[in-house]
């Protein structure tokens, strides 16, 4: 096992990068978490953004409020006009990674407005290489505005069948909570949770207060509140190893996430 740079840097120099005995060394290395204080908060499209006035103000309003007692990267989802977007693109026969240059443009959309509500209070929405500033943002004004879409483009791995990308907004700011080894990462949804089916159309669902991603996936609840592919970012992950799902459309939610009650559902990665 390398326990210094030098037998690291030897071995990664003399084996291939998939070499058993490389991986096992480096999967041994000490981690480094970059932003531990900070919470990643996923404000989803369709649930909240597309609702306007109604649903965002008062969401504002706890963000504001919220942000004195805590860092916040706040991820914004595409939504509605993104699935547009993808009927259109996937008539048309386009690739997986050509809907995924078009979802982000939404998700950026989103970013861009919900970032011009909480200029005034110096929160603003970063792009690209902006996220290189994240932590002087944080440093300041204690949060900062993305777009929840990872920025895979003609990159996108096509997924197993049809051709909607695999990686949507809740991967992309599921990979920047662990990526920047933040406690936290909250998924703000227009549902109190995760059910046992969908509230929306199966009268008889019932709330799962805790949950894993091996009991999600036994009990066929792939296809659910989040991204499955999330799923599988997040039993892998090192740092975040549970997020949590609330209702944003009730006001306070947001707040007793925050401040680590068990508002929603808490889904574990073992």
């Amino acid at each position: 096992m390398a326990n210094t740079t030098a037998e690291l840097e030897a071995l990664l120099t003399q084996r291939s990068l998939t070499d058993a005995q490389l991986l096992a060394a480096v999967e041994a290395s000490a981690d480094f978490r970059i932003l531990p204080d900070a919470t990643v908060l996923k404000i989803g499209g369709q649930s909240v953004i597309d609702r306007g006035r109604a649903a965002v103000y008062p969401l504002v309003d706890e963000i504001v409020a919220a942000r004195k007692n805590h860092k916040l990267l706040i991820g914004t989802g595409a939504g509605t006009r993104a699935r547009h977007l993808y009927s259109i693109a996937a008539g048309l026969g386009l690739p997986a990674g050509v809907l995924t240059q078009l979802g982000a443009s939404v998700a950026g959309q989103n970013a861009v407005m919900l970032g011009q509500l909480l200029a005034q209070y110096g929160i603003s929405a970063v792009d690209g290489a902006g996220l290189s500033a994240v932590p002087l943002y944080l440093a300041e004004v204690n949060g900062v505005i993305f777009s929840g879409m990872p920025p895979y483009g003609l990159w996108t791995r096509p997924a197993a069948e049809g051709v909607i990308p695999p990686y949507r907004t809740d991967a992309g700011c599921f990979l920047v909570a662990e990526q920047f080894g933040c406690k936290a990462m909250i998924f703000v949804k227009d549902e109190d949770g995760l059910y046992t089916a969908n509230p929306k159309t199966s009268k008889g669902a019932t709330l799962i207060p805790k949950i894993s991603v091996a009991e999600m996936k036994a009990k066929g609840l792939q296809d659910s509140i989040l991204e499955f592919r999330m799923l599988d970012l997040l039993e892998s992950a090192r740092h975040v190893r549970q997020v949590q799902v609330v209702n944003g459309l009730v006001p306070g939610n947001l707040t007793r996430a925050l401040a680590g009650e068990h508002v929603g559902t808490i889904i574990t990665a073992s």
